[in-house]
């Protein structure tokens, strides 16, 4: 998914100081696209936080009523220095790239696009028959330095590690996780160590999860009465704890089930620069990937957008089949962003 806001802010992406007990991000509302607008629930990135292990972005979304209009529309857009991953509770979406992927995700499956060096992509409901609601997360994880400059590439996986224990189920999506002694391990490729699972709990149940005491983590819920360790957790917020904990423990309240979707991963170890839908390392990264962008973006004249000549051929391919044109790139501000101190430095 592309982050349609207008005017996005530029932002330097980085490990933030770890103290005791949970940290609750409340999320803001971000309204997606013009007159097809969806609002979204962003929880990171903020000032408070902006990366939880590799992950950078999490947008939280619907139950959107898709049964009228056009559902979700978003145009040929493209990104670099990162990993997208849509996770679907309800719906369907149909998603197209400039290395030729055409694939429906529903939920339990997962869409895993790797941007590396470039690519453009777009997401829309499907026309004709689907299903009513549109209803789910969108992510991102930013690559290492090691990895900017992969080929960019899809996958789909449809077939996820599940383990269901005491009134609990935990499907995981990305890396891996040990539930009641059962090791749940993704096939997705990851750059760095992740964790990426979906929590569902009955009423009244609870789930221990062992990890990796290196790891950070965030427990994103989705509905129902949340503990995580101990701590309440309110609906579309996002509690973190820092690295340290062998075990985490998930609680459902009495009288209501729960959905949440779990992250982590170790700390990140690089500061990014991350604007619109692009991840560099520094302001010039993003603006040249703008300029790139925008090259291959011709203005017609009813004010639409087409294909400059070449596209296909260029950094950020051309996604072929969408009804529309490609977006249009907002204007990059002027400012050069210092990399913030990390904990502990006197800079």
């Amino acid at each position: 998914m592309s982050n349609l806001e207008t005017r996005p802010a530029a932002q330097v992406c980085a490990a933030g100081a770890q103290g005791e007990g949970i940290e609750l991000l409340d999320p803001r509302d971000v309204p997606l696209g013009g007159p097809r607008a969806m609002t979204v629930r962003r929880t990171i990135p903020q000032r408070a936080r902006s990366l939880v292990g590799a992950w950078c972005f999490s947008d939280h979304y619907g139950p959107d009523d898709v049964t009228t209009g056009e559902g979700m529309q978003v145009p040929p857009h493209p990104h670099t220095g990162l990993q997208t991953v849509s996770w679907l509770f309800e719906g369907e979406i149909l998603h197209r790239d400039s290395v030729g992927s055409l694939q429906t995700v529903r939920p339990g499956e997962l869409n895993l696009m790797t941007a590396g060096v470039g690519i453009s992509h777009s997401e829309e409901s499907p026309t004709g028959v689907r299903p009513p609601r549109l209803h789910g997360v969108q992510l991102w994880t930013a690559l290492p330095g090691s990895a900017l400059d992969v080929d960019p590439h899809f996958e789909h996986h449809a077939d996820l590690p599940v383990a269901r224990h005491d009134g609990a189920v935990v499907q995981v999506f990305v890396g891996r996780l040990v539930v009641g002694g059962e090791l749940l391990e993704s096939p997705a490729t990851t750059y760095t160590p992740l964790v990426g699972a979906q929590l569902d709990l009955e009423p009244g149940a609870e789930v221990r999860l062992d990890v990796d005491p290196g790891h950070e983590h965030a427990l994103l819920v989705d509905a129902g009465d949340v503990t995580f360790e101990g701590h309440g957790v309110p609906p579309s917020s996002l509690g973190y704890l820092a690295p340290g904990r062998r075990t985490l423990t998930v609680r459902a309240g009495a009288t209501s089930p729960v959905r949440a979707v779990l992250v982590g991963g170790l700390p990140f170890p690089e500061d990014v620069v991350m604007w619109w839908n692009f991840m560099g390392r520094t302001h010039e990264d993003v603006a040249r990937a703008r300029a790139d962008w925008m090259a291959q973006v011709a203005d017609l004249a009813d004010g639409a957008t087409g294909y400059a000549g070449g596209a296909a051929g260029r950094r950020f391919g051309e996604v072929v089949g969408y009804a529309g044109g490609p977006l249009r790139a907002p204007a990059l501000p002027e400012l050069r962003l210092k990399p913030r101190a990390r904990p502990g430095s006197t800079s």
